[in-house]
């Protein structure tokens, strides 16, 4: 799908991976909508970036809150043909700690942001590409979910944000089945170690020293480069149902 001229929509856009994903469409020449709970850095952005931004304070875990910034969103700009959902967070706690057994309600939350968060906005934003008029492939709409590498491999006091993000992982693949009648691609982004928001919460010489496991380029990753992955998604057609790991070939360990 070409992307200038369309409109996409950047949950957890204010930040991070997602605000690298707003710049990078706003470069192409789409219209971009910033779904955030964070007003503050998400009106700055708006701001910033000028009329083909348009910030939309809202939690992605409300199914109303949802209906409501998605139809607000049409109106700005009369459709939605791309959704990258990079809102999320993590948390680091054990199974089994001094404390005693894992909190159930933070787990809970976890999987509710992360994983529900995702598909809650991923389905709404698809009934609306079911609406726009397909290209020449049929092509109506694309959808990038977020997961992380620890999906695969989760580590130490991951139990909750890699249930989060691997559940991600699997509902990618029957999302762009489902999907496939009305022209509409589903794919997901696992990514590395790259400096966000998240990984800010670590200290420093805790990411040197995951930077120095990584294989090939030894260093964390760039925000560029997470958004140069989404655009080839949406401009290759052929891309559907499968998950990309963005990671330099690591292999976390346990801790």
């Amino acid at each position: 799908m070409e992307i200038a001229k369309k409109t996409a929509v950047v949950t957890g856009g204010a930040s991070g991976l997602g605000e690298g994903t707003v710049r990078m469409f706003i470069a192409e020449g789409a219209n971009v909508a910033i779904m955030d709970v964070n007003e503050e850095r998400g009106g700055e952005l708006e701001k910033e970036l000028g009329s083909a931004a348009f910030f939309v304070k809202t939690d992605v875990t409300d199914n109303d809150d949802v209906n409501r910034a998605l139809s607000v969103i049409e109106q700005r700009f009369g459709g939605v043909h791309c959704l990258v959902s990079c809102a999320g967070t993590g948390i680091a706690q054990r199974t089994v700690s001094k404390e005693g057994p894992h909190p159930l309600k933070s787990f809970e939350w976890l999987v509710k942001l992360n994983l529900i968060g995702t598909f809650n906005v991923a389905s709404k934003a698809a009934s609306l590409m079911s609406k726009n008029e397909p290209n020449e492939e049929g092509e109506r709409g694309v959808i990038v979910n977020v997961a992380s590498v620890a999906a695969f491999e989760g580590q130490i006091g991951q139990a909750a944000y890699a249930a989060s993000k691997a559940g991600v992982v699997g509902m990618t693949l029957p999302m762009a089945r489902d999907l496939s009648g009305l022209g509409i691609r589903v794919m997901a982004i696992a990514p590395g170690f790259f400096w966000t928001p998240l990984t800010n919460m670590l200290p420093e010489e805790h990411m040197k020293r995951l930077a120095e496991t990584i294989p090939f380029p030894r260093r964390t990753g760039k925000i560029d480069e997470f958004a140069h992955l989404v655009r080839e998604i949406v401009q290759n057609p052929y891309l559907n149902g499968e998950t990309i790991r963005l990671d330099g070939a690591v292999r976390m360990a346990p801790k």
